[in-house]
């Protein structure tokens, strides 16, 4: 039977180091292509081939994708570089697993890591996290307004996000400030993590282990979404939701209960 095992968020990472094999499937990847698509060789050259390491390539594919004109690529590599560590890194080794197992439309470990942008704003975001648990709140809440700017998401760097996470699309997602996303969890696009007006203090959801969350839904306050539940597109959640269920609706209720195996950030089900 699946277990939620607490938090598991990325500062306390039980991911296996076994996923550190996607850094050599990708490099086999990208030289495979830079020998099909010559057009690409120097970029892939660039980002990857040709650099020193695994933290080295994530942090030259943020950087050329963050890159603004008022600011200098380097400097966003160095300030990248300098933060990722071997959490960081191995949440980052979950999450390109997770969304090579979960999207059928992603065929390789090089596309996540290259093309999609919902992975892009989750390691931006697990950067500025980083930087705002060091202390450094201006530059954190600048590098997560411009991946926003950038990639869609509006994620507060003081949220908290575990590993082997898939936000798929990334378009329109919004995670609030005290937000806290376990690991294994699934969310599509135009998803929003919010309060329910101005209050202050711990006022964001908690998304348990193993859920998924539909597209378009809303799961507002400081509710929490069992583990391995399921939250219907378009739905509006205001009130807890229970383990190994299925909410729909506006507002959201109970339609049914799972079995006690089904992981729904796995199976990506969207069916009700």
């Amino acid at each position: 039977m699946p277990k939620s095992t607490g938090l598991g968020l990325a500062e306390q990472q039980p991911q296996s180091p076994d996923n550190a094999f996607v850094w050599a499937v990708i490099c086999a990847e990208a030289l495979e292509l830079a020998a099909r698509e010559p057009i690409l060789q120097h970029l892939l050259a660039a980002q990857i081939t040709a650099t020193s390491g695994n933290r080295e390539i994530i942090a030259r594919v943020l950087a050329a994708r963050l890159a603004a004109t008022q600011v200098e690529t380097g400097d966003l590599f160095d300030l990248i570089l300098s933060t990722l560590n071997d959490d960081i890194m191995r949440a980052i080794e979950a999450d390109l697993v997770a969304v090579r197992q979960r999207d059928p439309a992603c065929t390789t470990f090089l596309h996540a890591l290259l093309n999609l942008k919902g992975f892009h704003a989750l390691q931006t975001h697990r950067i500025a996290h980083a930087i705002w648990n060091a202390g450094r709140p201006e530059i954190a809440t600048w590098l997560a307004n411009l991946a926003s700017l950038v990639f869609g998401p509006d994620i507060h760097p003081a949220a908290r996000i575990g590993a082997s996470i898939m936000l798929d699309h990334g378009s329109g997602i919004v995670i609030g400030e005290t937000a806290v996303i376990e690991d294994e969890v699934s969310i599509l696009q135009n998803v929003t993590l919010g309060g329910t007006g101005k209050e202050t203090g711990d006022r964001h959801p908690k998304i348990r282990h193993g859920v998924m969350i539909g597209a378009g839904a809303k799961i507002l306050g400081n509710i929490e979404i069992g583990a391995f539940s399921k939250i219907a597109a378009g739905s509006v959640v205001l009130k807890p939701v229970p383990e190994h269920c299925t909410v729909a609706g506006v507002p959201a209720t109970l339609v049914r209960v799972h079995r006690a195996d089904e992981i729904p950030a796995e199976t990506m089900d969207q069916n009700i």
